[in-house]
């Protein structure tokens, strides 16, 4: 176990398996549906979903520095969803929360009952790269979730995404390119510089090692029913 202070609080952090198989029959059953008004103080706030929000500390920093947002962290890794809801019960912020659940076959259920226009920004940071081949279905962005995402972020949306492996931030790109709903932002390149105001604990570990981070940006721009 090892400590993580926030502020003047000290958290405990908990160590737990660096992969899970998304496909394994432990993860199949969907996460059910939430009762917003009781998750978030102010349901009418626009949303920011973190897919793949690993041990939470990127959206606690976001939910501290913008509270007019409310945010949304996904992580398949149970252990570290409980740990990061008590940080955020310990630190009182009403505009964040964490979801046990695996996004490939929850995210529909879930966001159905979102107040309609509420989602309007999405980020996608370092997910599993799943080097090989056979394991490609165990990676996050499937072309089922970029159409669900599709269908529930608002025209105007963004999707962020980075990676520090190349072929991994390629394969998302192309897959959003790939959906008429969204366009590149931008002329194609890397991002230089992270648009958000946080960088996630990977990012300044990959740039503190003089290593490349591929970034990328979309916008969600052609009318779909939900519109």
């Amino acid at each position: 176990m090892s400590y993580l202070m926030i502020g003047e609080t000290i958290l405990a952090v908990v160590r737990v398996r660096q992969h899970v198989n998304p496909l394994s029959q432990k993860y199949q059953t969907p996460a059910n549906p939430i009762n917003w008004e009781k998750v978030y103080a102010k349901t009418n706030q626009p949303l920011h979903l973190d897919i793949g929000a690993a041990r939470g500390r990127f959206l606690l920093s976001m939910a501290k520095i913008e509270p007019s947002w409310n945010f949304l962290g996904l992580e398949i890794r149970e252990p570290l969803v409980i740990d990061a809801n008590k940080w955020r019960d310990e630190l009182g912020l009403t505009n964040l929360h964490y979801l046990f659940c695996n996004v490939n076959n929850s995210l529909r259920s879930l966001l159905s009952f979102l107040p309609k226009g509420s989602l309007k920004r999405v980020t996608i940071q370092f997910p599993d790269p799943w080097f090989k081949n056979r394991h490609a279905k165990r990676r996050i962005v499937q072309p089922e979730l970029v159409a669900e995402l599709a269908e529930f972020l608002v025209p105007g949306g963004i999707v962020f995404l980075q990676s520090d492996i190349e072929f991994v931030a390629v394969q998302m790109c192309d897959r959003f390119a790939e959906h008429p709903a969204f366009q590149r932002v931008g002329t194609g390149e890397w991002l230089a510089q992270n648009p958000l105001p946080v960088p996630t604990e990977r990012e300044i570990g990959t740039i503190k090692k003089g290593e490349p981070v591929y970034r990328a940006l979309f916008e969600r721009v052609s009318s779909l029913s939900r519109d």
